[in-house]
């Protein structure tokens, strides 16, 4: 997240800034690394290297070994990479012994843009904010700010040498980013080692997908999971808060479709602005022109029927034009209660396309996409058009628009937006397309890979719930669709991925179940988000060092 927009959403955050900054997110934290952790101070060896493991400038290097004779200053061997999740990128080691908590040291920043950030940390490790000093104290942690020009605004660097803690990075991001690299550190009174950790995602993308509007999830059971997504350096928050069972969030221009669980809109501006502290973007979802039954529940005026009459589920006639005003009158109104840049159409299932002859099935549609785009055009084109359209309305916020890839169609005289991205979770659809396809055509895409990432209650239809373990011995972002990745030449076209949790039948968990059951896949998932190459980790390490944190 950029300083700009984290500074447009400030008002948002100060309605919990006070209620947050002591919170640990559950089940995130690293244990104690061996080496030097009861050392009060460094060799005069140790305290000449630099960060890089190297000679510090204008030291005296010995003309050769060092000797065994005892000496009043105590040693301390090479500190060992800190063990995170997701895993650090580089980390070079040097002598010394590290850094941990203690009642009085400082957080200091040198912008006030890191406020939130410092008594976030402080808070979490007993520290005390001191905002913004010049001067410098033993054991320090200081938040930086740095500028960087062309460096992954995620990025960080964070130095841990005499005594003290730097963390520093390009954006504000990169910087909450550190802090969480130094949280799970020290976790349960370990020691930040020694060294100097350099970091930055593979993926810009890197989320979390919730489905609230078959399953009623409390909005403190969502903030519990914002915190949770911060502390392991996820970014996205994805609601799907409409669909055929339900509608969930409080709505001020149709108040007759909120069903009677739902968030208010004072809860929702909690999650988001406890979100945007966490540097984590809420991305809103109101599917169409499927998935839409709550709002036809009380406008059964826009239900699609076929030409003997039948309705079809959940889908809106969008030959009708009352059908795209109440999607606009929403997707306007929760522009104002969603600020981040990106925002899901949807667009997946559509009932009329889901038939093997849709004009002919449902000939007021066919007539629809004659009269609007000449006589060869079909349902698909017509359907196509109402993408572009809803696209157009959120576009006119400053939002990215992004769909599901079967609301794209091949061979259509109408073409989907250029900018829209493809969510890639399928390919069982009716004309199913090959992740290639999108790649070949230059779309972005974004990884929800069914197979792997989708967690849905009740497993129906040959889904069994995803274990962390397969997603992360077999899973990459570029295997997009089945166990086969996609060529390394599309690589950068890929935003990253998303875990998905979908609730086909509600009541098979509780949201405790839930939590417990996407706890390894979460971890799993962005490891491999952050880093995509072959984890240094076994699993059983890796679940052994995700089970020290809880």
């Amino acid at each position: 997240m950029s300083q700009h927009r984290k500074r447009t959403e400030k008002q948002a955050r100060g309605l919990i800034a006070g209620a947050v900054v002591v919170t640990v997110a559950v089940g995130v934290g690293l244990g104690l690394w061996a080496g030097g952790d009861s050392d009060p101070a460094g060799s005069a060896s140790s305290q000449a290297e630099s960060p890089l493991g190297g000679r510090a400038e204008g030291s005296r290097a010995p003309s050769r070994a060092p000797s065994p004779t005892p000496s009043p200053t105590r040693s301390y061997p090479l500190s060992a990479t800190p063990r995170t999740i997701p895993a650090v990128r580089a980390h070079t080691p040097a002598r010394g012994p590290g850094w941990r908590p203690a009642p009085g040291r400082r957080v200091v920043v040198n912008d006030a843009g890191l406020a939130d950030e410092g008594r976030l940390l402080a808070g979490e490790l007993g520290l005390t904010y001191a905002g913004q000093k010049d001067d410098i104290r033993a054991g320090d942690v200081r938040l930086t700010v740095n500028g960087g020009k062309g460096a992954n605004p995620e990025s960080y660097r964070m130095t841990v040498r005499g005594g003290r803690v730097a963390i520093s990075g390009p954006d504000d991001a990169g910087v909450f980013y550190g802090t969480r690299t130094l949280k799970q550190a020290v976790h349960g009174g370990g020691t930040a080692p020694e060294g100097v950790v350099r970091d930055e995602p593979a993926k810009p993308v890197r989320g979390f997908l919730l489905d609230i509007a078959r399953k009623n999830f409390t909005a403190g059971w969502i903030e519990d999971r914002v915190r949770e997504l911060g502390d392991l350096k996820f970014n996205r928050l994805q609601l799907h808060f409409s669909d055929d069972q339900a509608f969930r969030i409080e709505s001020d221009s149709h108040p007759e479709i909120v069903s009677a669980q739902h968030l208010t809109k004072a809860q929702v501006k909690r999650i988001v602005a406890l979100a945007a502290q966490r540097h984590i973007t809420v991305v809103p979802e109101i599917d169409s022109p499927g998935h839409l039954g709550a709002v036809i529940a009380a406008h059964p005026e826009l239900q699609l029927r076929s030409g003997a009459g039948n309705a079809a589920r959940g889908a809106v006639d969008i030959s009708n034009p009352a059908s795209a005003k109440i999607v606009d009158d929403l997707l306007n109104e929760y522009a104002g209660l969603f600020p981040g840049a990106d925002w899901h159409l949807g667009g997946d299932e559509y009932r009329a396309l889901m038939v093997s002859d849709p004009e002919a099935t449902y000939p007021q549609l066919a007539a629809a996409a004659r009269k609007a785009y000449g006589a060869g055009a079909t349902v698909e084109d017509l359907t196509t058009g109402w993408l572009n359209d809803r696209a157009d309305t959120v576009r006119a916020h400053g939002r990215a628009p992004i769909a599901w890839n079967d609301g794209f169609f091949r061979a259509t005289s109408v073409r989907a937006a250029d900018d829209i991205q493809v969510g890639y979770w399928t390919g069982k659809e009716i004309g199913a397309r090959q992740p290639v396809e999108y790649l070949s055509a230059g779309r972005k895409v974004v990884n929800y890979n069914d197979k792997f990432l989708y967690y849905v209650l009740g497993q129906p239809n040959q889904f069994s719930y995803p274990t962390g373990q397969r997603i992360y011995e077999e899973w990459t972002p570029r295997v997009l669709r089945g166990t086969t990745a996609v060529p390394s030449k599309y690589d950068s076209q890929i935003l990253g991925g998303y875990f998905a949790v979908w609730c086909d039948f509600p009541n098979a968990q509780t949201q405790d179940q839930v939590a417990a059951g996407i706890r390894m896949p979460l971890r799993a998932t962005v490891q491999k988000l952050w880093d995509p190459g072959k984890p240094a980790l076994t699993w059983t390490r890796f679940k052994a060092l995700a089970d020290r944190l809880s």
